[in-house]
């Protein structure tokens, strides 16, 4: 596989706004281990290997276990998984894969009765900015695990 431009280089103004807004969400409404399962997840539909690597990585230093990372694949068929999380993990789904006519009514309401407005406004935005993130990484084949020391993962030992 060729290398490809260093998207971070070429626009650097443009990457810190859209950092700034992923640390934003690191105090929005949603809690880190939500946030984790939604950009694994995200990560997993958009097959972006950077991505996942970071995240599977962070979730493990924050403490997520390691059964429930192998099972976010299949969360639908686990029992691993809270309603809360089950809500926020078929919410990504949806607006991930953004189907034909828009987002259903069904998977809206499920998502609505675990989460507040603001934290449902808050979740699309955790969603919309990973999903960005997966563009960047998977357009410009970003290697896995090349940001690790700058990114202090390389604590999760997970070499």
């Amino acid at each position: 596989m060729s290398q490809r431009l260093n998207y971070i280089q070429q626009s650097p103004e443009l990457f810190k706004k859209f950092f700034e807004l992923s640390n934003l969400l690191k105090d929005c409404a949603i809690e880190e281990s939500i946030r984790d399962l939604v950009s694994i997840r995200a990560s997993q539909l958009n097959g972006c290997a950077f991505c996942l690597d970071m995240h599977v990585k962070e979730a493990h230093i924050h403490g997520e276990r390691e059964l429930r990372l192998h099972h976010i694949a299949a969360w639908r068929e686990s029992t691993l998984f809270a309603p809360r999380e089950r809500a926020a993990l078929a919410w990504t789904e949806v607006l991930t894969r953004l189907p034909e006519h828009g987002v259903p009514d069904e998977v809206y309401e499920r998502v609505r009765t675990q989460f507040s407005e603001k934290e449902l406004s808050d979740l699309t935005f955790e969603v919309m900015a990973i999903n960005g993130w997966n563009r960047a990484n998977v357009a410009f084949r970003t290697v896995p695990g090349s940001s690790d020391k700058l990114l202090g993962l390389d604590k999760a030992n997970l070499a």
